[in-house]
């Protein structure tokens, strides 16, 4: 029976093993790899991925990142193309097989298919020499060799090692596209990732109440505008409504733990000058940093120098943003 710390290195071991594997691509980057890149890039078509078994698994993956950078994509199990889902080929598209021997029966059925409709074919196959390598159009070569597998059977490191190949590919197809974060956004607009992307201060404000009092309104005006504006401050302004200061909840027990003639107190007595603001068009995420930053958590909100609002850090944990 294995002891914990014979598991351990049994993981260790794993994990080395395909470090190695992907380490070593570096060496089978050629200009096969450029002209895939370029061709995929210049092409009016999409991107067709096949495969069977654990590289179709592959293939799913690399698929569901291209298209969320920028290169449309699709899926075709090998075994389904040819039993009808060639079809799914088109006359522009670019086929990349995946295949680490490159001499599986339903490769050797699919690959003079695609030829015979002109379609370019880029091969990610650890062997050159297969079937599949002597008859594609560019080789992305992920030669392993051993898997991790202490058999050297279970697809494993040349698994990871074609999964990062197809990252290679994506990620320099992404920065020859110019693909911006506005543009990931597009793609991702559910969940936190996307909302890091898209969501605006302006949004936070949709549905607050806007706290506001005078320079010289009393206390009692001050703690009431707070309450129930529940935004945990409230802003300061001028006869010109112009921003003077802003006034926390922190600030209010300060004032009350120093002093006790509270009738005394206004607005502009107890008011923190310059109060930290953000553009109404700023993105949430750069509100969070600006908090974080400053250890606070409120922000003034302006637009053209004119008062908005003001946003709390629970709103950005509510949105998933932190």
């Amino acid at each position: 029976m294995k002891k914990n710390k014979d598991i351990l290195n049994i993981a260790k071991q794993t994990i080395l093993e395909e470090s190695k594997a992907i380490a070593n691509l570096i060496h089978f980057l050629d200009s096969d790899f450029e002209k895939s890149v370029n061709f995929i890039l210049n092409s009016k078509g999409r991107v067709i991925i096949t495969g069977i078994g654990k590289s179709a698994n592959i293939a799913t993956k690399i698929v569901a990142t291209l298209n969320s950078t920028g290169t449309p994509a699709v899926f075709m199990h090998a075994a389904d193309a040819i039993h009808g889902d060639l079809g799914n080929i088109l006359k522009d598209d670019v086929v990349i097989c995946i295949s680490k021997s490159g001499n599986t029966p339903e490769i050797k059925v699919l690959v003079p298919l695609i030829k015979n409709n002109n379609n370019k074919i880029v091969a990610i196959t650890g062997n050159k020499d297969s079937f599949l390598g002597k008859n594609a159009d560019f080789i992305l070569n992920t030669y392993v060799e051993k898997e991790a597998c202490p058999n050297n059977l279970a697809p494993t490191s040349s698994t990871t090692a074609q999964l990062v190949m197809g990252d290679a590919l994506a990620v320099a197809l992404l920065e020859l596209r110019d693909f911006t974060s506005r543009d990931f956004a597009k793609y991702h607009p559910g969940g936190a990732l996307g909302k890091k992307l898209y969501l605006r201060v302006s949004n936070l404000l949709e549905n607050n109440l806007i706290p506001v009092v005078t320079e010289n309104a009393p206390l009692k005006d001050i703690i009431i505008e707070i309450s129930e504006k529940r935004l945990g401050a409230t802003a300061v302004l001028d006869k010109k409504n112009t921003l003077k200061g802003i006034i926390t909840d922190g600030d209010i027990r300060r004032m009350l733990s120093d002093t006790t003639d509270f009738n005394s107190i206004t607005a502009n007595s107890i008011m923190s000058k310059n109060p930290k603001t953000i553009d109404y068009d700023a993105m949430a995420i750069d509100a969070l940093h600006l908090m974080e930053e400053n250890n606070i958590s409120q922000l003034v909100v302006t637009k053209n120098n004119i008062y908005k609002g003001i946003i709390h850090i629970h709103e950005l944990i509510k949105e998933g943003i932190i």
